[in-house]
């Protein structure tokens, strides 16, 4: 059974529209959660966000029958509190319950001690999909223009960048990844086999410290820096026999596995899913010891495109942007466009996608959500041939600074004093990314491309929330300034 919100408060439940926030806190706490309030509270835009929260809810779930789960108000403000405040689900836990504020933005009375468990969190906020929170984000953003006093027919100029979000992984070379896939074969192929009864590896456990003891060999096995050629050659000698005693001991190990899989014989459905989980790794355990052979024995290089930078994430990229003092990055880009009221209006997740491909999509995918996207502005990395002419098409006005020397008609249009103001407020773009990366986006703590595109979206809606608090406490701070202003003067 799941509902939207408890349409029955209990006794001592303070309404959400009675909350009260401290007006000074520049805390991002009280800024999301003034900007949930106002969302509540405008009974316009909450049902608008609930028909798309409903979505959620299983289509085989019965709104009337079976044990209540969390409402769907209480997943969305937690899922908001999460990625706006960069918690992790340990920290998420302990605020909500132990927050007051928040606890009762969630419908809990001062007298109810309930608490919530760790993965109750995970399983509830793991609901929202890439789809609805775009949905959610388009509602959200159309309000907030109404907050800020925009007009229905005033044009929206936008921003468009990218910027890399990494992935939760560890620095990827062909020996450590090794390891990982042979401890995660051995880990599941022990576990596998004492479920079903099965004798063999009585010696798992030994096998993974034998196994990272021959890594750690190899690791430390670096190629000489002396002039001496001899030297280089004896070193050299060393680090191929580490390397191929650490493979040879893993190529023993996918045999013995290999042999103990043909013989299960089971039509048992999680059997067979835990089997294919094992070949997975085997599979990347192969690919790994086929180039380090290559690599350590061979000497060749290996291509850019054959290898693979994580075993856990695997939509995980090489990136190289050119950044001071960051050389790479690992992860995905994301592309965002901002408008003029520092509302982000949508993103793209890039998977194998340079700027240059993007620039187009993305603004058709905008200009789709909201008509009145009449300009946006981009860095060099846009730009194409192509890109300037089919941009025309769509906007009103394209501010995309070419690359190389300028023919006379393009330095007079750089050169116009219109094309140098919109390149100048083109830098508030990064103002928006830097507050993402601060709020969550540094690091995407999520599994699988589709919670990694999951975490996005959700860290974008609660990047617009958190500007509605800011734009609405503001107000409220000004009013009562001229308010205080009145009655000195009223009293004098």
């Amino acid at each position: 059974m799941r509902k939207t919100i408890e349409l029955q408060m209990k006794m001592g439940e303070v309404s959400i529209s009675e909350i009260n926030f401290d007006l000074r806190s520049r805390d991002e706490i009280t800024q999301l959660l003034i900007g949930l309030q106002a969302i509540y509270i405008n009974h316009e835009i909450r049902d608008l966000i609930f028909d798309v929260l409903k979505e959620m809810i299983p289509k085989n779930t019965s709104p009337k029958n079976g044990r209540p789960g969390m409402t769907l108000w209480k997943i969305f403000v937690l899922g908001t509190l999460k990625l706006c405040c960069n918690w992790d689900y340990d920290k998420l836990l302990e605020i909500v319950n132990n927050h007051w504020n928040i606890r009762l933005m969630v419908g809990h009375p001062e007298y109810d001690r309930s608490w919530y468990a760790l993965q109750t969190l995970r399983d509830n906020i793991a609901l929202f999909t890439p789809d609805i929170l775009d949905r959610i984000n388009q509602i959200i953003v159309k309000y907030g223009h109404n907050l800020k006093g925009k007009k229905k027919d005033v044009e929206l100029n936008g921003s468009c960048d990218s910027f890399v979000v990494e992935t939760d992984v560890h620095f990827p070379t062909d020996i450590n990844m090794l390891f990982d896939a042979a401890r995660k074969m051995l880990i599941k192929i022990i576990s596998l086999c004492d479920q079903l009864g099965l004798s063999g590896w009585r010696k798992g456990k030994f096998n993974i410290t034998k196994t990272k003891r021959l890594f750690r060999d190899a690791q430390r096995k670096r190629k000489s820096t002396s002039k001496n050629q001899k030297t280089i050659d004896q070193r050299q000698e060393l680090k191929i026999k580490a390397h191929l005693a650490y493979t040879d001991f893993v190529e023993l190990i996918i045999f013995r596995i290999k042999e103990m899989i043909s013989s299960i014989q089971s039509d048992d459905i999680l059997t067979q899913f835990k089997i294919e989980e094992i070949e997975r790794y085997v599979a990347h355990a192969e690919r790994q010891i086929d180039q380090i052979h290559r690599r350590v024995v061979e000497g060749e290089t290996i291509a850019h495109h054959e290898k693979v930078f994580s075993i856990f994430e695997e939509h995980t990229e090489w990136i190289s942007k050119g950044k001071a003092g960051v050389p790479q990055e690992l992860g995905l880009k994301v592309c965002v466009v901002k408008d003029q009221f520092g509302f982000i209006l949508h993103h793209r997740v890039m998977q194998n996608e340079t700027d240059d491909k993007i620039a187009v999509p993305i603004i058709i995918e905008t200009k789709k959500r909201f008509p009145n996207l009449s300009s946006c502005s981009f860095d060099k990395g846009f730009h194409s041939p192509s890109n300037q002419n089919d941009l025309k098409k769509i906007l009103d006005r394209v501010i995309l600074p070419r690359k190389g020397k300028l023919s006379r008609e393009n330095r007079e249009i750089e050169g116009s004093e219109e094309f140098k103001e919109a390149r100048r407020k083109h830098s508030a773009v990064e103002s928006t990314i830097n507050a993402l990366e601060n709020h969550s986006l540094d690091r995407c703590r999520d599994h699988g491309l589709y919670g990694f595109k999951r975490y996005i979206a959700l860290a974008v809606v609660a990047r617009n929330i958190q500007i509605l608090g800011v734009t609405l406490q503001i107000k409220e701070v000004t009013r009562k300034k001229k308010d205080e202003k009145k009655r000195l003067r009223l009293a004098a």
